[in-house]
């Protein structure tokens, strides 16, 4: 028996649309642009999503808890925050990363890199249960300005999974699926996305996802930088990149198979 799964990773833009800060939107506005984007992870049929840049409580998008309200309107039961940046007073700000899942949680823990109040970025994982196993996700976002910040944000990442054994709890742990916004291409030798896909690959027989289509910017991709990053004993059915003017990003699907 094999049991077949979808998993969506996908940068929202704080909800924004194409627009270029989300400051600047009204409240309907931010509304309608959040069911377009349930509507994409609704039709997706995606069983784990992995979102980025979803706001919790932020004075820019009017206080819209974003993540709760894509969970509503596309149908999920399970959710997730990772609050990376969080700043309090008047231009009060909480926002990072979030994971909807169709499936029980079995554990979760959020990472941030550092203490910045504005920009800090970070990584959400958590442990689903699904099938008798518990499949291990790792929801990332990676800094848009430095190579050299990324690299040593990747380095957290792969000490966080080595101090975390697997398999754990008796075989039903898996190796960690990886996805999330990158801010990286996966050819160059010497950034993140290729730094910790060597890491990977010495562990697990990984694969990633998408090989070549680009997600950057949404309305004329030139660049691939969000990606899926899945290791054995998963097999990969489908991969594709979704066309949408939700977000500046395009989001990524993997279909996947794991024996139960």
């Amino acid at each position: 028996m094999t049991t077949r799964l979808k998993l969506l990773t996908f940068n929202i833009a704080h909800g924004r649309g194409l627009s270029l800060y989300q400051g600047l939107q009204k409240e309907k506005r931010i509304r309608n642009n959040l069911t377009r984007i349930a509507r994409v992870i609704r039709e997706s049929g995606a069983d784990l999503v992995a979102l980025q840049e979803v706001d919790q409580d932020s004075h820019w998008n009017k206080q819209l808890d974003l993540l709760e309200i894509i969970r509503e309107e596309s149908g999920f039961e399970h959710l997730l925050y990772g609050i990376n940046t969080r700043r309090s007073g008047k231009r009060h700000l909480a926002y990072g990363n979030g994971i909807l899942s169709r499936h029980p949680v079995h554990i979760w823990e959020n990472n941030p890199f550092g203490t910045a109040s504005l920009g800090e970025k970070g990584f959400l994982y958590a442990e689903i249960d699904i099938a008798g196993h518990h499949l291990p996700l790792i929801n990332l976002h990676l800094d848009y300005k430095s190579r050299k910040k990324r690299i040593e944000q990747v380095e957290q990442i792969i000490s966080f999974i080595t101090d975390k054994p697997h398999p754990g709890n008796n075989g039903n742990t898996l190796a960690p699926i990886i996805c999330g916004d990158f801010n990286s291409r996966s050819a160059p030798l010497g950034d993140a996305v290729s730094h910790l896909f060597r890491f990977v690959q010495r562990h697990g027989d990984y694969k990633i996802y998408p090989r070549q289509a680009r997600t950057f910017p949404a309305h004329f991709p030139s660049k691939g930088i969000d990606f899926i990053m899945l290791p054995y004993p998963y097999q990969m059915t489908e991969s594709k990149v979704i066309k949408t003017k939700t977000s500046d990003h395009l989001p990524v699907l993997v279909e996947f198979e794991l024996a139960d």
